[in-house]
Order: C-alpha cells, then sequence, then structure tokens
C-alpha cells in the first residue's frame, strides 16, 4: 500500500510538470483582433513599420519597392513568417523573394518555407513563408544563429519585367511563433536583447522632467512579459521532477528490500 501511494504520488507531480510544458509546445495563439493593424510599410530598415507577432499587416506599395517591417522574437521561439502579394490584373512572371533579418542586420536562413516565389503570368498572387531557426538566448560571437531582439522583414520583387515595374500590389504580412522549450534552452544569455538602439543615450532622445536622459531606441516593441533572454524555460520543471523521482525510487527500493523486520528467534532445542 506505501509503495502504491508514493508511485502514484510520483505520477501526479509528472503530469503537473508536463501539463505547462505541452501548453508551452503549442504556437502561440497571437492577436486575436486585427484592429489597430498597420496599414503601410517602410522603406529601409530604419523606417521598418513595427508589428507584433500575430498580427497581420498590410501595405500599398508599386512593383520594385522594397517594403519593410519589424517584429520582436524572443529566446525558445521559432517565428514563422508569411507574405502575400496581391498583383495588378495584367502582368509578366514576376518572382518575389522575403527575407529575414536579425537586430545587426544579418540575413538569417530559412528552416523550411518557400522564401522565393515566382508568380505565372496573369497570376492574382503570389505567396512566400519563411521559418527561421529556434532563437537562441546566447551564441558564440562568430556564429550565426538567430539570437533574441527586433527582426526585419524584407519584400521586394527580384525579377519583373520592365513594363511591370510601377504597376500598384498590396502587400499582407503575418508573423507568427511556436515556443519550442527547453530543448532549444542554452546555458547562457545575453546582457541586452539585438534592440537597435537598445544602449545608445543621446542629448538629442531629451530629458525627463527630473533631467535625466532618455535612451533613444530605434525599436520599442517587446514581447508580451517582457524578454526573458533565456532565465527560464521547461529544463527547470523536467529537472526538478527527475530528482524527485530519483529520490522516490530510491524510497521505494529500500522500503522493498529492507524485509519486514528483525527474524524471532527460535529457542534451542526446538
Amino acid at each position: 500500500m506505501r509503495i502504491t501511494k508514493v508511485l502514484s504520488g510520483a505520477l501526479l507531480a509528472l503530469g503537473l510538470a508536463a501539463g505547462p510544458t505541452a501548453a508551452d509546445s503549442s504556437p502561440s495563439p497571437g492577436a486575436s483582433d486585427d484592429g489597430g493593424a498597420p496599414t503601410r510599410a517602410g522603406t529601409s530598415f530604419r523606417t521598418a513599420t513595427e508589428i507584433e507577432q500575430g498580427q497581420r499587416a498590410t501595405a500599398s506599395a508599386s512593383t520594385g519597392d522594397y517594403l519593410y517591417w519589424s517584429f520582436p522574437a524572443d529566446a525558445g521561439q521559432r517565428p514563422d513568417v508569411r507574405a502575400t502579394v496581391k498583383l495588378p490584373d495584367t502582368h509578366g512572371a514576376q518572382t518575389w523573394q522575403l527575407d529575414v533579418y536579425d537586430g545587426l542586420r544579418r540575413r538569417q536562413s530559412c528552416q523550411y518555407g518557400a522564401q522565393t516565389r515566382t508568380a505565372a503570368e496573369g497570376a492574382a498572387t503570389v505567396e512566400t513563408a519563411c521559418v527561421l531557426r529556434t532563437v537562441r538566448a546566447w551564441s558564440e560571437p562568430w556564429a550565426n544563429d538567430p539570437l533574441p531582439g527586433t527582426y526585419y522583414i524584407r519584400l521586394t520583387v527580384v525579377n519583373a519585367a520592365p513594363a511591370d515595374l510601377g504597376l500598384p500590389v498590396s502587400a499582407e504580412v503575418r508573423v507568427g511563433s511556436k515556443e519550442i522549450g527547453g530543448s532549444a534552452a542554452v546555458d547562457g544569455s545575453l546582457a541586452q536583447p539585438l534592440v537597435p538602439g537598445v544602449s545608445v543615450t543621446s542629448d538629442a532622445a531629451g530629458a525627463d522632467e527630473d533631467g535625466s536622459v532618455k535612451s533613444a531606441v530605434l525599436s520599442s516593441i517587446e514581447p508580451d512579459g517582457g524578454w526573458s533572454s533565456g532565465w527560464w524555460s521547461d529544463r527547470w520543471v523536467w529537472t526538478g521532477v527527475g530528482g524527485v523521482l530519483a529520490a522516490l525510487a530510491g524510497i521505494g527500493g529500500y522500503a522493498l528490500t529492507r524485509g519486514t523486520g528483525r527474524p524471532s528467534r527460535i529457542p534451542p532445542g526446538a
């Protein structure tokens, strides 16, 4: 009976720990309401339009324009960027490309997704997608791993007939992410996320009422709940559960092997 209670407690602890982990592994729900979503795009990194994960952004432009958006991504997330371009009624074959850059403006490779797509002559739309590698909390300086911070989306046509340049188009982008969890955790974290201007102080940025100088931050968006920088992951939960199970297994093994008590003495000559 004692062993049954011990094992039941262990299974209950394991179930409670695995519940939040399974929830964290599901894709981020994002914004359920697109009200107030941006309806324009920037024309460079510095003028990129800020969007939140789960938000749908639209923009009207001309064929040949460079369209820029930016979004935040934190450690443990795997960003999923998708874009749809509505083309004119009459046009030739066009090739559109979706590029994603990190806060250091390093172009990030796509783990999977059709990053470059060609629309046939007269096609109504063209869709591109880029699923990045999992964002790491820390990396070697020479590596090109995705790190927490601001990410930039650039959408443009890379191959079009001269007669098509300047024709009106409309673009739609949406960013989501999946929480990968402790399998992507590393032993380290950045001092600051890679947000442009996060450590820049300038008198031109203005001063508060108490005279202190404000920080000139070029990007004002951040994930819900702030930047974690990898200080927490579900590896802590599974490590704790493993320790509890090991202790319970030791107690159970001792209870099974110690016997029911000291053997009774048999009188001599019996």
